[in-house]
């Protein structure tokens, strides 16, 4: 009987949990309002020799193209889970120079007020240690949800912010290429 409970436990824990990446257990599944979402894939965010975190990419089904998911308009999830301690002035550094690398200057210009807000989500939370998880949800029609280990900091309105920030980690110029691929799931 204890085997036969121990294969049962087994089997859950194997539905409940995708993948591991860098010591990270990633769930399969995601539910963000009323969207079930699906693991797309994940990565390493890299930086020189250290690893900074695993990022993690959710949907509402696969998608191997970034063109593809910055076009869906349905919702999303980015999930970081940090592998080292970083403040929140590195952080918005790295995302800063991702928006910059991946947009316009029109493009930024014309969401200036809304990363902006994003910026000042970040300057709240100060801080993030090894083991936090940063959740980056988009919702129809609500916005981009920015939450550190389970509370809600915030919220960005519009489409158009979130795709721009999506770029971070799946434009043309990825804050890390791997990071990409492996979002992707390729």
């Amino acid at each position: 009987m204890r085997k036969l409970i121990a294969l049962f436990l087994l089997c859950l824990s194997a539905q409940t949990f995708a993948i591991e990446v860098a010591g990270v257990r990633l769930d399969d599944k995601a539910q963000v309002g009323n969207a079930a979402l699906q693991l797309n894939g994940a990565g390493i965010r890299t930086k020189l020799i250290f690893k900074v975190y695993v990022g993690a990419l959710y949907l509402g089904g696969k998608k191997h193209n970034a063109a593809a998911v910055l076009a869906d308009a349905g919702a999303k999830r980015v999930t970081l889970h940090m592998l080292r301690e970083l403040s929140s002035e590195k952080l918005l550094e790295a995302f800063d120079k991702g928006l910059a690398a991946n947009n316009t200057a029109a493009e930024l210009s014309a969401l200036d007020a809304r990363i902006k807000e994003f910026s000042a989500i970040f300057r709240l939370v100060n801080e993030v240690a090894k083991g936090d998880v940063i959740v980056i949800d988009y919702l129809p029609g609500e916005g981009t949800r920015v939450s550190v280990n389970g509370a809600e900091k915030g919220r960005v309105a519009g489409a158009e912010f979130n795709r721009a920030l999506l770029k971070v980690w799946l434009g043309d110029e990825p804050v890390d290429e791997d990071l990409k691929k492996g979002m992707l799931g390729e």
